[in-house]
């Protein structure tokens, strides 16, 4: 039995009798399941790279996320305009919009693997670093202004039309979600990600490559993030440096709250989904109570040391009996 997996199981069930109690039946209605469906995939990407990054060890993190995310949208913004029209060829557009995005998040992650894995740079020194210039880049592109893209039916059309009743960014984020578990957990990828996490020794004694291990897991983290940053782009109509602010926290609050180990070695996919799904039930819930937003920073950044706590406790020693000196 998986005692993660049925913990968090078991949060997403209180939380949504929680939110039904106090929120009345409104919170479970076909329209605010879609809503909450579409918020869920920006945050559970930006999670799942910080999940790739912790599982590689050595105090992985991966903090540039959510810059990464705002840099892909704003550069596709300006960029893809001058290349299609978004009157005259609206999907065309769209689809280069996401090529765009998929490019700068490709670069974003070769900076930050190469000065993890080649330079040697601790992770949350490097990744801090480099959120800094992506966000740098941003305001200097926009002159710390907002970028507005207005109505395209393609890209509203991935975030709100449903198909079978799921919205195609939910659909999408779950295929993505899918198809990194099933690597983690069957590809060589994912088991030699998983070996040096929990004993970089013995990865070193395996004899493959660990700067190119950590070359990918960081470049498909900032690749996930571009991908999170074509959704907000899609879901808001417009991009800017300083959007989502306290995501960093949130995707950091998601993984330890999945189980992942900051230490390295362990760490699901299953789980960081169903985190995040409970962060936005609760945070859908916070919406319904008109609590603030600076309550909710405060709650998150709280759970988070919580969470931080618990990991490092291990309470098997309660139950085992004492041994006295000498016995």
């Amino acid at each position: 039995m998986d005692r993660q997996l049925n913990f968090l199981v078991a949060l997403n069930a209180l939380v949504l009798v929680a939110a039904v109690a106090i929120a009345g039946q409104n919170f479970i209605n076909i329209y605010n399941l879609q809503s909450m469906a579409t918020q869920i995939p920006e945050l559970g990407l930006l999670a799942i790279g910080v999940t790739l990054a912790m599982i590689s060890g050595n105090g992985g993190i991966d903090l540039s996320g959510i810059a990464v995310a705002n840099l892909a949208g704003i550069v596709s913004a300006l960029l893809v305009p001058m290349m299609v029209s978004p009157d005259e060829l609206p999907m065309a557009y769209a689809f280069v919009f996401a090529g765009v995005c998929l490019v700068v998040g490709l670069a974003c992650g070769l900076v930050n693997g190469l000065l993890i894995s080649r330079a040697g740079l601790t992770p949350i020194i490097a990744t801090l670093g480099t959120s800094l210039a992506f966000t740098g880049v941003s305001v200097v592109l926009t002159n710390g202004s907002g970028v507005r893209l207005g109505y395209i039916e393609p890209l509203d059309n991935f975030i709100h039309t449903p198909i079978l009743g799921v919205p195609i960014c939910f659909a999408v984020f779950l295929g993505i979600a899918i198809a990194i578990g099933a690597s983690l957990r069957f590809a060589p990828f994912g088991m030699r990600l998983y070996m040096l996490g929990s004993n970089a020794k013995a990865a070193r004694f395996a004899g493959f490559n660990q700067k190119r291990l950590l070359m990918t897991a960081y470049t498909l983290s900032s690749v996930l993030a571009s991908v999170a940053g074509f959704i907000i782009a899609a879901r808001i109509s417009s991009v800017k440096w300083d959007y989502g602010t306290s995501y960093v926290l949130i995707a950091i609050l998601i993984a330890v709250m999945a189980g992942v180990r900051p230490t390295g070695g362990y760490g699901k996919i299953t789980c960081v989904v169903l985190s995040a799904s409970a962060l936005q039930m609760l945070s859908s819930m916070f919406n319904f109570l008109n609590i603030s937003n600076f309550f909710r920073d405060f709650a998150w950044g709280l759970l988070l040391l919580i969470f931080l706590a618990v990991s490092r406790f291990d309470f098997r020693t309660l139950l085992s009996p004492q041994t006295k000196p000498g016995g």
